[in-house]
């Protein structure tokens, strides 16, 4: 009886194009992250002219960088979630792509969009 062990890795070897695309969407995911996270770093420090709207801009960018973390944060998760699935799914010949991860995506930079084009308008008030 063949050990299960040796079985996958010649799977794999099969579709070595397949799974370095597979790799570099993944890392390109992994870059995506990064730089949500990054927004959410950066938008805690952002100052204010006005007085008037020191306090709401702090807040909104509060909650921009708080929301822009954890969605960094998501986004890596569902990416390695998305990764190893197909991967599964290459070496089973049964590959199906996902839209979750693409519509998380969509959604979370909406809404830091949103928090920013309010920011920019404090700013400038």
């Amino acid at each position: 009886m063949p050990d299960s062990s040796h079985t996958e890795p010649a799977n794999e070897s099969k579709y070595t194009q397949q799974h370095l695309a597979n790799e570099r969407t993944y890392l390109a995911w992994i870059r995506t992250s990064l730089a949500i996270l990054g927004i959410g770093f950066l938008a805690p420090g952002l100052t204010f002219r006005s007085e008037m709207f020191a306090h709401t801009g702090h807040l909104i960018a509060s909650i921009g960088g708080i929301g822009a973390v954890l969605m960094g944060g998501c986004v890596f998760g569902l990416a390695t979630h998305s990764y190893f699935r197909k991967r599964r799914g290459i070496n089973n010949g049964s590959f199906q792509s996902t839209s979750v991860l693409i519509w998380f995506v969509v959604a979370a930079l909406g809404f830091i969009m949103i928090l920013l084009i309010m920011l920019v308008i404090l700013m400038l008030l």
